[in-house]
């Protein structure tokens, strides 16, 4: 049984009300809301139809650009990335000069909420199926269980304050490009609060299936079938659940299936040469789920290439939605104006953006391809377990208000009940 107590802290100019009850915040990567549509309708979801029935269920706006280390950073700082200064998964490092990723808590410019709810009393979980979020989520905790699917074995009670996480859940470690991997962290964080060892979760999980299935098939049927089991068994031991997501996903292809690429650097270089380097945010290690290609790119500029002529030169092309000079995307686009190069452009919903044909392996998705980074990828679902009040519903809501409202859904229930 939790011995938690209802508390109050302050993070980032927010401040979070908790009731006693364990609150799990979920991060479902890559869900737009036409997933959880589909495997609604398909009678795969029924915790999840309980948790909304019972609760808040609206949509909310995610961060630009729609990548993974951009958008878990807002949501667990409850700030955009102008504030929390990750701007991708990968940028080019303006203080060395080098193309690095964005992986590290020294990127991080504001603290997580994690610190001042665990000076509060409550036990932290961060929990994640990609081991790259792990090390910038549990960043200044002094005592928390933080771990990823794909490094559970590894987990010591040093650095991970656990041991044995397979057999806590009773699953083997999944490989990282599976739907298990997703399921996994889903299922840890039950466990954990089944055992009564945290109070305050964050599970975030990867988006293998939907870079690989569109909502409506088998293959993504059956994983949001296994995730809702987990969901389930979170609401059954007493959290407040909140639900949302990084970014959505589409597909980005041609009539024929293969990728629609804009190699955006090869077809500057032909009139700027080697004076135009081109950035995606996009990058990871993860390179089976996307060939290193999304809907979002930068554009840094070497001596002799003219801002205005380059602006207008992308601004031509085919496929490019929006384009704006550092100042104005750091403004439009809520981005820290020193980690975005000068020039940054988003392409339309089918169309992806690349640097050279030569530096990408498109094996994986040759013969189709489904991602995400643009404005198309950042409408994206809230969900609560608990009632809000009735101004959350006219507000527009982001992905980085989850944790205020999960929080304040778990102390106004203990109010109700008091």
């Amino acid at each position: 049984m939790s011995t938690a107590r209802a508390c109050s802290f302050e993070a980032n100019g927010r401040t979070y009300h908790l009731g006693p009850a364990p609150v799990a915040v979920i991060c479902v990567d890559g869900c737009s809301q036409d997933y959880l549509d589909a495997a609604i309708e398909a009678g795969a979801m029924p915790n999840t139809e309980r948790l909304i029935a019972q609760g808040f269920g609206e949509l909310c706006l995610g961060c630009l650009p729609s990548y993974t280390n951009v958008n878990n950073s807002a949501i667990v700082t409850g700030t955009p990335p102008s504030v929390h200064g990750i701007s991708g998964n990968f940028f080019l490092d303006p203080e060395t000069g080098e193309e690095v990723m964005m992986n590290s808590p020294e990127f991080l410019r504001v603290s997580t909420i994690f610190p001042a709810a665990e000076a509060a009393g409550r036990r932290i979980a961060v929990l994640t199926s990609k081991d790259k979020l792990r090390t910038i989520l549990a960043h200044e905790l002094e005592r928390p269980i933080a771990f990823s699917a794909e490094r559970c074995r590894d987990a010591t009670e040093e650095v991970n304050g656990i041991t044995d996480v397979e057999s806590l859940v009773g699953m083997e470690a999944p490989s990282v490009y599976s739907a298990e991997a997703s399921v996994f962290v889903i299922a840890a964080g039950a466990a954990l609060v089944e055992a009564d060892k945290a109070d305050l979760l964050y599970l975030s999980t990867t988006d293998y299936i939907q870079h690989k299935h569109a909502p409506d098939e088998p293959e993504a049927i059956e994983f949001h079938r296994a995730m809702d089991r987990e969901i389930g068994r979170l609401l059954d031991a007493g959290c407040v659940v909140g639900l949302t997501a990084d970014h959505g996903m589409n597909a980005k292809q041609k009539e024929d299936g293969t990728p629609d690429v804009l190699f955006l650097e090869e077809v500057l270089a032909e009139e700027y040469g080697d004076a135009v380097t081109v950035i995606l945010p996009i990058t990871d290690p993860y390179v089976v789920h996307h060939g290193a290609l999304g809907s979002f790119a930068v554009v840094h500029l070497g001596e002799g290439a003219d801002a205005d002529a380059v602006y207008a030169s992308i601004k031509a092309l085919p496929g490019i939605t929006e384009v704006y000079q550092r100042d104005e995307a750091a403004k439009r686009l809520e981005l820290p104006a020193d980690r975005i190069g000068d020039i940054v452009c988003v392409s339309g919903q089918s169309v992806v953006l690349g640097r050279r044909r030569e530096l990408h392996d498109l094996t994986a998705v040759e013969q189709g391809l489904r991602s995400h980074g643009g404005r198309h990828e950042t409408e994206i679902p809230f969900l609560v377990s608990g009632p809000l009040p009735e101004d959350w519903s006219e507000r527009q809501l982001r992905n980085f208000d989850l944790f205020e409202a999960t929080c304040l859904a778990s102390h106004l229930a203990a109010t109700a009940h008091s």
